[in-house]
């Protein structure tokens, strides 16, 4: 098991990565699978739901169906006693049948034995972990352990039981060519021994690689690789109801009745965060409602989170993996994975496992203009409102009656009421109000288009006043979308994530200075996809929202 160490050591990073890992996220590691825990104690309840005809309280015909199942699939399927937590580490606890706690037991087969009475008895074959054969002996990965005892109790090595067992009933499970760490034990004293089973699914592609696995039937997979972004996609736990539908979403559709298993799986190594995830459940009834995704099934929306319940929760656990197994009906189902606080960033994957065909994609809104950014003055106030404002722009205009983004700037000081407005004001932010509205690419801006803009600004003055509750004139990034929505802008994670990056400041908020500035930079970045919509010659052909980050970008 040295080399196993070293491997980890090298996907890690640092020997001091291996300490917040265990052998489980290990072994996950190494074989590119989802790790998977599962209690024995609860194998009759879960395949109570999952199949029909099993009582809820007969754990032990469950875990041979279950066990049974995951050694048909491809899966690597371990065994092992939960270890008290006020035990020391480094503790080597040993039960009176030898069985060692806190050590994972390979489970290699289950087989069903006939004995000389015409009686049948369940059988379990397990192995200890052992390092490659050069090393020349049988070890587990702990170089303290006492590897001479494997197990002591019914069907064990040397067992009298095996003299109810016909020869040729020994010869075919291959009682006499069992490996040094290999021994049996009947299905209920695995039941009683046992506490948890601990699984790696893999997929076709990854089990390859795992011999033991050839000829088992491949588990069907799908993984998406995504970030918990602050104030983006970092929304936190279903307790957290503002923020919650910002959360990363995917949307799982499957034809008929099925089990699955999920899996969100952490990048933080060193400071792993505490994870899950919520399951939601689509029905046509639910389309009705306005808040709820239709058939295109568009994100879902923060009324929606409150009006339904979940249909399922994960556990909340700092775990390199959080796994989850769920049986579903036929229908269209929305994945969250979430950090349990809010504004917690990290990378992750999500995988979804299942024996038979589903789909999985991104669930996001597409981004869109949904009313006019720049507002038209109306020819009604020309008389009085913008009088006072006429005499100070002549001064600063030349010949043609028209300003540049300097003049602006000093117009903007002189006639914006307060600091809180004039944050707005910046040479850089006058720069792109020039650019959005001079239509005849002078540089220059008319009185009817400063008109324009302070109608604009009063406008988004308004939906970012909408958005800041705890603080006038701070917005926190989190409200960022419904912001730019009240403004016009539907936008999808991919380009609310750009947008953030680019205007967000170090305390997570924004102010109505960066707010404009993200206005009018998106502005501009409609309108010139907008234009350049007609195919011409040299033209690149792209979707918009490929374009609008690349500009973004920029």
């Amino acid at each position: 098991m040295k080399k196993t160490v070293e491997v980890l050591r090298k996907l890690h990073g640092s020997y001091e990565a291996l300490k917040y890992g265990t052998a489980l996220d290990g072994l996950a590691d190494l074989t590119g699978g989802a790790a998977e825990n599962l209690k024995l104690s609860q194998v009759g309840s879960l395949m109570n739901v999952s199949k029909i005809g099993i009582n809820a309280g007969a754990v032990v015909p469950a875990t041979a169906q279950l066990v049974a199942h995951l050694l048909g699939m491809t899966s690597v399927v371990t065994a092992v006693v939960e270890q008290d937590p006020n035990v020391a580490k480094g503790h080597q606890e040993t039960l009176p049948n030898g069985i060692i706690v806190g050590v994972n037991y390979r489970v290699c087969t289950v087989q069903k034995v006939e004995k000389y009475d015409g009686d049948f008895v369940q059988l379990v074959l397990l192995a200890l972990p052992s390092v490659p054969e050069d090393t020349g002996q049988t070890q587990h990965m702990n170089n303290n352990l006492d590897y001479d005892i494997l197990y002591d109790g019914l069907w064990s090595r040397g067992s009298t039981t095996w003299n109810d067992v016909p020869t040729e009933e020994q010869e075919r499970i291959g009682l006499g060519a069992l490996a040094p760490e290999e021994f049996w034990m009947s299905l209920p004293d695995f039941v009683k021994t046992f506490t948890h089973l601990e699984m790696v699914h893999l997929d076709h592609e990854t089990s390859k690689d795992e011999e033991t696995l050839n000829g088992c039937r491949a588990w069907q997979m799908r993984s998406h690789h995504a970030v918990w972004q602050k104030g983006v996609t970092a929304g936190g736990c279903r307790n957290n109801t503002e923020t919650f539908h910002l959360n990363p979403q995917m949307l799982l559709g499957v034809a008929e009745r099925q089990e699955v298993v999920v899996s969100v799986s952490q990048h933080a190594i060193l400071e792993p965060k505490v994870v899950g995830f919520s399951l939601y459940r689509l029905t046509n009834s639910n389309q009705t409602d306005d808040s709820v995704p239709h058939q295109k099934y568009v994100a879902c929306t923060r009324d929606y989170f409150r009006r339904h319940k979940s249909f399922f929760n994960s556990e909340y656990t700092n775990s390199r993996q959080v796994s989850a197994r769920v049986v579903l009906e036929a229908g269209h189902y929305v994945i969250l994975p979430t950090t349990f606080e809010p504004g917690e960033e990290a990378s992750f994957t999500l995988r979804v496992y299942s024996a038979k065909l589903f789909k999985l994609r991104v669930l996001d809104t597409p981004s869109a203009l949904v009313k006019p950014i720049i507002v038209k003055a109306p020819a009604m106030m020309n008389g009085g409102t913008f009088s006072q404002y006429e005499a100070v722009f002549l001064q600063l205009a030349d010949e043609h009656m028209t300003v540049n983004a300097f003049e602006l700037q000093e117009l903007l000081d002189a006639c914006l009421p307060n600091d809180y407005v004039k944050s707005c004001a910046s040479l850089d932010v006058c720069r792109q109000v020039v650019i959005a509205l001079d239509r005849d690419g002078r540089g220059r801006l008319k009185f009817a288009d400063f008109k324009d803009f302070l109608v604009s600004l009063k406008s988004w003055q308004g939906a970012f006043r909408a958005h800041t509750k705890e603080k006038m004139g701070i917005l926190r990034a989190e409200r960022l979308k419904d912001a730019l929505q009240h403004v016009g802008y539907q936008l999808s994670r991919e380009i609310l994530s750009v947008i953030a990056m680019r205007y967000t400041r170090k305390d997570g908020t924004l102010r109505f200075g960066d707010f404009v500035s993200a206005v009018l930079k998106l502005s501009m970045a409609f309108g010139l996809f907008e234009r350049r919509q007609l195919t011409q010659p040299n033209t690149l052909n792209i979707r918009q929202d490929e374009w609008l980050k690349m500009v973004l970008m920029c």
